[in-house]
């Protein structure tokens, strides 16, 4: 056993996280700055999102193919480039707004398949460090959600002091180093290798594949109902944090500081969720915490800056979202290594990443056009109601009672397909001895 594949991996997430969150806010305020148009903002936003869902819907097969560890390397670097570029080119003077829509659809484009390619092999990482998949997940995101905080605040912190163009320079320096850290560590390992069941591309074979993940996504109503209600949330996110957030912050709470303020302290408060969920939400029910986690990080955020122009009351809301939402992570990434065989794992994740991504582009979008046309405060009470609907879900529909932990005679018959027996042990959320 070794740990120094896992401890790699969670430090490439960490520099290419936090790396990735000075893009989260260097690129709307970009935007912003430069064209002064909300409506921009979302198309930017549009671009940047729509070929994620296709990456997501047909990357699975050719993760496999390629091997794991060279997606998520190459996914990096192709990533740094692209958004390395933006600032270069906007400093030559040959910067146009399409080639920014461009440059962000590549960026989209190659960036999910590589978080794919690590996502799979947690499991596998796991067991080479000796630890339980529902540890090392909620440490996997905890690491995620605490990048995501430092690499707020210093976006903040940036683009007030050198202007957003510095910012997305270091997030392109941030991409290699990731890259390389993949690259080095991750060999040897068995799972990030090509696989060699895989068999040669046709596009029958690729068509099959694909079909097959949907089919396992399809027969499970709990997988389907959590694919639906994060589609949804991801929509609605997207517009909150590549529009509604930016232009409140812009308007009324003072600039760029405040916007890395906020976004810091969700992501340092989802942080201290992930950290409480791995080291204690074993004993709880899982429904109960999601539920009550998914309401607490959703509509509140909405509502407050709807009706303050003042820092400190999002501020709170945002710390207390932050709290519960990091406690949602680590549950589905074990619901998912329970109910998901290995050998299924990267074309089902592609098909339900592609299905959780599918309203990102339409969020971002819509976001900003209900900005243009009907201003700040109503954008942002339509998002808040609709998020609040859809959180109410697991209250509601019967199948999520299936997020909690199956049982050594539990019936899943009615909600995923049979397996062999092979396929069935690969669920255990712990394996024997991102």
């Amino acid at each position: 056993m070794s740990r120094r594949p896992f401890v790699a991996v969670l430090a490439a997430n960490t520099i290419s996280i936090a790396g990735s969150s000075l893009t989260l806010i260097g690129v709307p305020w970009f935007v912003l700055e430069t064209t002064g148009s909300a409506a921009r903002a979302g198309v930017v936003a549009f671009c940047a999102t729509l070929p994620v869902v296709v990456a997501a819907l047909v990357g699975g097969p050719v993760i496999d193919r390629l091997g794991r560890r060279r997606v998520a390397a190459a996914s990096d670097v192709v990533c740094g480039l692209a958004v390395g570029a933006v600032p270069l080119l906007h400093h030559a003077g040959l910067l146009e707004f399409w080639m920014l829509c461009a440059l962000m659809a590549v960026s989209g484009l190659v960036h999910t398949p590589g978080l794919t390619a690590r996502h799979v092999l947690l499991p596998h990482l796991a067991e080479h460090a000796g630890t339980s998949v529902t540890r090392a997940a909620g440490l996997y995101d905890a690491v995620s959600r605490g990048a995501r905080m430092v690499g707020a605040a210093v976006a903040g912190v940036l683009i007030a002091a050198f202007g957003a163009e510095t910012v997305l320079l270091l997030d392109a320096a941030t991409f290699g180093a990731s890259a390389l850290l993949l690259s080095v560590f991750l060999r040897g390992i068995p799972a990030a290798e090509p696989q060699r069941g895989a068999g040669k591309v046709s596009f029958a074979s690729y068509r099959a594949e694909l079909a097959e993940g949907w089919a396992f996504l399809t027969r499970s109503r709990l997988l389907t109902g959590v694919t639906v209600m994060v589609m949804m949330t991801n929509g609605l996110d997207q517009g909150w944090s590549s529009v509604l957030l930016p232009v409140h912050a812009g308007g009324s709470l003072g600039g760029a500081g405040a916007l890395g303020l906020l976004i810091s302290l969700f992501g340092g408060f989802a942080l201290l969720g992930a950290l409480l969920y791995g080291a204690w939400g074993e004993r709880f029910p899982r429904r109960t915490v999601f539920a009550a986690a998914f309401l607490a990080s959703g509509a509140t955020r909405y509502a407050v800056a709807a009706f303050t122009d003042t820092t400190l009351p999002l501020a709170v809301t945002m710390a207390l979202a932050g709290l519960g939402a990091g406690m949602l992570n680590p549950i589905l990434t074990t619901v998912m290594y329970e109910r998901v065989p290995e050998e299924l794992r990267s074309r089902v994740t592609g098909v339900t990443t592609a299905g959780c991504e599918l309203t990102m582009p339409l969020g971002g979008l819509a976001a900003g056009l209900l900005v243009e046309g009907f201003g700040a405060t109503r954008a942002l009470l339509l998002f808040g109601g609709a998020y609040l609907l859809t959180t109410l879900a697991p209250l509601v529909f019967p199948a999520w009672r299936g997020l909690e932990a199956p049982g050594p005679a539990a019936d899943l018959s009615r909600t995923e397909p049979a397996l062999p027996g092979s396929a069935r042990a690969a669920r255990s959320p712990h394996p024997s001895g991102r």
